[in-house]
């Protein structure tokens, strides 16, 4: 008795595929076989497996067929899209038809794989099945039956294959393809390789022994070979300058399972030399190619950089416009409407009001409010008058720092709902890309921002620039970013103020469209309060420009009213380009008045809760003494607000009117100095120290100068610092520096004075001291001698020329006579000045 190898595929446990009874003719008619180790069970027929079926006979990897035995292949038993499991490291083929009798209840139990295989073999075809090995990987099962002597094994498929087509078999899984069969004609190999089906077959051809030589079968010979298994897309023969032995050729099958059919077949036929196989026949080794089509994507993805990146810098930026504008448009309405702020909640307001009657300083602080507002009542006023109107331009609120405008325009506003605020400064001063998007970002609360991906974009564009010569488009420059973020800030901005339409039934006006509604309706547009615009004079700005711009396109669209808050006088140069056609609404707004400045200290030193035993002690001449210091301080501080309440500061610490203003008189000395009259470490400055000291000079002799008699001196028409050749730059720049203040009439500069009513005494301080005057007044003598000097060069350079001239024409007496009277003017300015410079210098070397 030979030694058991396996009866069938039947692992244990699964009784899909158990093998059934040996009832004679009906599925196996094998009778007894210790080999095959079947036997009869009351009527169901068990296996024992004894040897795994996924490495062949004698694990080989081949089956055999002796005479009167045949092997077919049944294809469409199992379903393909399955063998992903099988290239799990832990999985083998047992495994799955575990899974598949899962799936088949018993119910369908007619559809299980060993039923199927029983109902494609009639008992009218005169065989006995004696094996059956499954193939998951290639969907189907090699069936190894005998047959009697009077029949060949291909007269048994063609009955099959008859049978089948009279009465197809579908499987519950695939239930538009038909089970099919053919006989397989050439040695079989079992393999549990990593090795899975392709549409595409690799024949080598061997030769049948060691020694022989293969011959290389034509396309011909394997189109006639190969057909019946199923449609051929394409014979594809080795190259023929291929070194590669043994030669092959590569057949692409219109189907999967027509390449499976055809390998399990046709591996290890012997192809005769009537059939082309050469003298001694050619053994055809057949194996699954997988084709490259799982990477073609890939590699034309890789290989089109040029069209890729662009386009995949325009998913990106489609995907992120339609999924996150949204979520930022409605932070931005939110910030806007100021739904989220606390200070708005009614139960907090409900605290505050308790708060404000338990604690005294907050009544203070809303009578000090109340009278600052009651000596701006007209401006407040003319604000509120330019919110209501139609007009679409800008409303421009000017004043020098410290003046209080913002606080006045949160008092114009107080009780509208819809406004948003930007400052300017923390914008501009941001160092990068990067940080100027979040900031910006962050002032109109447009979020999510994600900034470092500007930075990563910028490295990413760079790379593909290097690597394909131009810029993919993945980095947006800053003044894209930035007007994606003023667009969104637009969209909110419409959307809040259409939020406060009534409905249909209650709309008046419900056959206008929006524009023409908000137009109609400005008591509902948005408010945006522009802060800061322009605080470091910078004519070119990319932030000031692209928010020119964007605030033009607000008002023109009548979507919101703009207020630009500025410091700085020359505020139309930057606004006329961005409205050119528009007049400005100005508002111009100074300092308070000194009664009013009075209240305003007074109101900060809190008598209330000063000792009334101290006050009592004071007699009438020492409060009227601190009654009149207070009022020189007062008239020395002027009505800045900033200066006021550090004059309170002061007296709340104990210090006298008197000894308060002189100490500040004495800091804002002291800031002159280092701001303006001092070039250490001050870099590129529009104006030279030589001029500022002449306006601190000019100003502390005079309250106040004419604009044009200060560009008329030498000192600012012909300045020898190249920074500040042009007087009118270095009085622009001084002004922004708030040394001084322009005041203008009829749009024309006007009037020089003093940048705060405190540095009014400042400039007289410094002015009395003799060793500064000194040393500044004889900078500026040697900057007007040098200035001589060249006029005299010049003047004595044509005199030269002239007097070289063979003739002395008449005409020529009085150009003559005209340069000797400028040169002797000249020289004798250069004379006095001398005289003044040496009387400096002496004064110089002798005091501190």
């Amino acid at each position: 008795m030979q030694s058991s190898r396996r009866i069938f595929y039947n692992p244990a446990r699964i009784p899909g595929l158990r093998s059934r009874g040996t009832i004679k003719r009906d599925f196996y008619n094998a009778g007894y076989s210790p080999r095959l180790g079947l036997g009869k069970h009351v009527g169901v027929w068990m296996g024992i497996r004894r040897e795994s079926t996924e490495t062949g006979e004698d694990q080989t990897g081949h089956i055999t067929a002796r005479p009167n035995e045949g092997i077919l292949w049944f294809d469409n038993l199992f379903p393909l899209k399955l063998n992903w499991m099988l290239r799990l490291p832990w999985h083998t083929e047992k495994d799955l038809p575990e899974l598949l009798t899962r799936f088949n209840n018993s119910n369908l139990g007619a559809f299980e794989p060993v039923a199927l295989v029983k109902r494609a073999i009639p008992s009218s075809v005169p065989m006995t099945v004696t094996e059956i090995l499954p193939r998951l990987k290639d969907g189907g099962a090699f069936v190894k039956f005998s047959h009697p002597n009077g029949i060949s094994a291909k007269e048994v498929e063609g009955l099959l294959r008859q049978y089948l087509r009279e009465n197809p078999i579908k499987p519950w899984f695939n239930p538009f393809r038909r089970i099919r069969t053919n006989l397989v004609v050439g040695k079989p190999w079992l393999e549990d390789l990593y090795r899975f089906p392709s549409s595409r077959i690799k024949v080598e051809f061997a030769p049948t022994s060691p020694g022989k030589e293969a011959a290389e079968l034509s396309q011909e010979a394997l189109y006639s070979l190969f057909r019946k298994y199923g449609k051929i897309a394409e014979i594809i023969p080795q190259p023929s300058d291929s070194k590669i032995l043994p030669k092959y050729a590569h057949l692409e099958f219109a189907r999967l399972r027509h390449a499976i059919m055809a390998r399990n077949c046709m591996h290890g036929l012997k192809v005769t030399e009537a059939e082309g196989g050469g003298a001694a026949g050619t053994l055809l080794r057949l194996s699954f190619q997988q084709k490259e089509k799982a990477h073609w994507i890939w590699d034309w993805l890789t290989s089109h950089p040029r069209i890729v990146i662009p386009a995949l810098a325009a998913l990106i930026a489609t995907v992120t416009v339609a999924v996150f504008d949204p979520i930022r448009t409605f932070f931005i309405k939110a910030h806007i409407e100021h739904s989220f702020h606390l200070k708005d909640n009614k139960i907090y307001q409900w605290f505050k009001s308790q708060a404000t009657d338990i604690f005294t300083f907050r009544r203070k602080r809303s009578e000090e409010a109340s009278m600052i507002w009651e000596d701006r009542k007209q401006i407040i006023d003319t604000i509120q008058t330019a919110l209501m109107e139609t007009s679409s331009t800008f409303i421009v609120v000017q004043g020098p720092r410290g003046s209080g405008k913002k606080d006045l325009l949160n008092e114009a506003l107080k009780g509208r709902r819809n406004t948003l605020l930007i400052d300017c400064k923390p914008i501009q001063d941001a160092r990068g890309d990067s940080a100027t998007i979040r900031a910006a970002a962050s002032a109109v609360g447009y979020r999510p921002v994600f900034s470092w991906a500007n930075s990563l974009s910028s490295l990413v564009d760079l790379a593909a620039q290097g690597t394909i010569g131009v810029k993919s488009g993945f980095s947006e420059t800053l003044d894209a970013q930035l007007g994606k973020i003023w667009g969104n800030t637009a969209s909110a901005l419409k959307s809040a103020a259409l939020a406060n339409r009534p409905k249909n039934k209650e709309d008046k006006d419900a056959a206008l469209s929006d524009d023409d509604w908000l137009e109609a309706h400005p008591e509902h547009r948005p408010v945006v309060l522009l802060d800061n615009f322009l605080h470091k004079n910078e004519e070119s700005s990319i932030v000031y420009d692209k928010l020119s711009e964007w605030a033009a396109g607000l008002t023109t669209a009548n979507i919101a009213h703009v207020v630009f808050l500025t410091n700085d006088i020359s505020y139309s140069k930057s606004l006329s380009k961005a409205l050119p056609d528009r007049v400005f609404r100005q508002i111009s707004l100074g300092d308070i008045k000194p009664d009013v400045a009075k209240k305003f200290v007074v109101s900060h030193l809190d008598i209330e809760k000063s000792d009334p035993k101290d006050t009592d002690a004071l007699t009438p001449t020492q409060k009227q003494d601190d009654v009149e210091e207070l009022d020189d301080a007062i008239v020395a501080v002027g009505g800045r607000l900033t200066d006021l309440e550090f004059l309170a500061r002061r007296l709340k610490t104990g210090q006298t009117p008197k000894r308060a203003i002189a100490e500040m008189i004495e800091q804002s000395a002291n800031e002159i100095m280092k701001m303006y009259l001092l070039t250490v470490d001050k870099g590129e400055r529009k104006w030279s120290p030589e001029q500022a000291w002449y306006l601190i000079k000019s100003l502390s002799e005079n309250g106040s100068l004419r604009y044009n008699e200060i560009l008329l001196t030498n000192t600012f028409a012909s300045s020898l610092t190249a920074s500040a050749s042009s007087g009118e730059s270095a009085l622009e720049a001084l002004t922004a520096a708030e040394l001084i203040t322009i005041t203008s009439y009829k749009g024309r500069p006007q009037t020089v004075r003093a940048g705060k009513p405190i540095y009014e005494a400042a400039f007289k301080v410094l002015a009395e001291d003799k060793v500064l005057k000194s040393r500044l007044d004889l900078a500026i003598l040697t900057e007007l001698t040098k200035i001589e000097t060249k006029s005299i060069d010049k003047y004595e350079t044509e005199l030269t020329m002239l007097g070289t001239l063979p003739k002395q024409p008449s005409e020529l007496a009085p150009r003559i006579q005209f340069l000797l009277t400028k040169l002797a003017a000249s020289q004798q300015k250069v004379e006095a000045w001398e005289k003044e410079m040496a009387t400096m210098k002496k004064l110089l070397l002798n005091v501190y």
